[in-house]
């Protein structure tokens, strides 16, 4: 039987009560999108008014906490973070952590869009490492799960990145009856170019039409299927996240599989989420959180962030509760994944 670790306190290394360190920040900057992929998020979603959402400076507020507590890895997400207005003034300043060395990197996730302008700026702002979400090579697929017509932006975009000196990764979510045909493409262009490409399952959060066991894809058989075509060997490469890695034949190029609901990842979590509005998630599949904002905004109180940190430790579960049983996901949570960030 496992002792819960008591959470370390105030200006020592996050740490939750299994003992694990907390080295991974995942921020969302924005829930607002220019896409409306709709295992993400509804066509008409409500987004959050823009008082609610944490300023600029406050957010560099709180990524500095994080890294002072032990945090290495910072990912921008959304919503698309690059939407945000003046982002570029957060990407900077993180970036100057990265040369000073109080940060390992600063990545962020991006459905594309804005890179043709700004995969540059990125670059030159400290940025080396950027997830893509792409789900089909398709013209009228992409229309069909994005509801928008942009997928020669996002093409462009790629382009771009790799022209300015970003390392990409394609991140693909697998559904069935969508995109499951195409995955063997996607896996052979993406490594074709020296693209990592990771496969995610379709995870129960938030109402979207449809039901989600409908496009629901496990990755244990994906993966049977890709072996037999591209020789996958299990490496023992991580970039903080929670994919478990496969060479690609002789290709300089990684397959990647993200598997919340074949195969529990949680045992070595180092990670929690913080949304725009800076609430904190110290699970993605679970709803309970912190208000990190009203923290942020005490007043008269120098130590009420770390003291929200603290109590978040204490509250951090073993895993998720994402499962399925008898056909149906179970564990479903109630926010969309927009809202509390990729």
């Amino acid at each position: 039987m496992d002792v819960p670790v008591k959470p370390t306190l105030h200006d020592g290394a996050l740490t939750d009560q299994f003992g694990r360190k907390i080295t991974y920040l995942r921020l969302s900057v924005t829930d607002r999108c220019d896409l409306r992929c709709h295992y993400c998020m509804a066509e008409d979603m409500v987004f959050l008014p823009k008082s609610n959402v944490l300023t600029l400076e406050e957010l560099l507020e709180l990524s500095e906490a994080f890294m002072k507590r032990g945090v290495r890895r910072i990912r921008l997400t959304g919503g698309e973070p690059l939407v945000r207005k003046n982002i570029l003034w957060l990407i900077e300043a993180l970036g100057r952590h990265v040369t000073s060395g109080e940060l390992d990197e600063v990545t962020l996730t991006t459905n594309g869009t804005q890179l043709p302008k700004m995969a540059n700026d990125l670059y030159r702002a400290g940025v080396r490492r950027i997830n893509v979400s792409l789900d089909t090579l398709d013209n009228d697929q992409f229309k069909t799960i994005s509801r928008r017509d942009r997928l020669d932006a996002v093409l462009n975009g790629i382009e771009a990145a790799k022209a300015a000196g970003l390392q990409v990764k394609i991140n693909t979510v697998a559904m069935k009856g969508f995109n499951e045909e195409e995955i063997p493409d996607l896996v052979d262009w993406a490594t074709s170019q020296d693209f990592d490409i990771t496969l995610i399952e379709t995870m129960p959060m938030g109402d979207v039409e449809g039901n989600r066991e409908d496009s629901y894809l496990p990755l244990t058989a994906v993966k049977a299927a890709l072996d037999s075509q591209f020789s996958l060997q299990s490496t023992d490469y991580r970039t903080g996240g929670p994919a478990r890695y496969y060479s690609v034949g002789d290709r300089n190029a990684r397959l990647g599989l993200i598997t919340p609901l074949t195969n529990n990842f949680c045992e070595g979590c180092n990670r929690v989420r913080v949304t725009c509005t800076g609430r904190i998630y110290m699970c993605l599949g679970q709803d309970d959180h912190i208000d990190l904002r009203a923290a942020l905004r005490a007043e008269g109180n120098p130590n009420a962030l770390d003291e929200a940190l603290d109590t978040a430790m204490g509250l951090k579960p073993r895993g998720h509760d994402f499962a399925v049983s008898d056909g149906k996901m179970v564990g479903k949570v109630h926010r969309h994944m927009s809202h509390t960030g990729g």
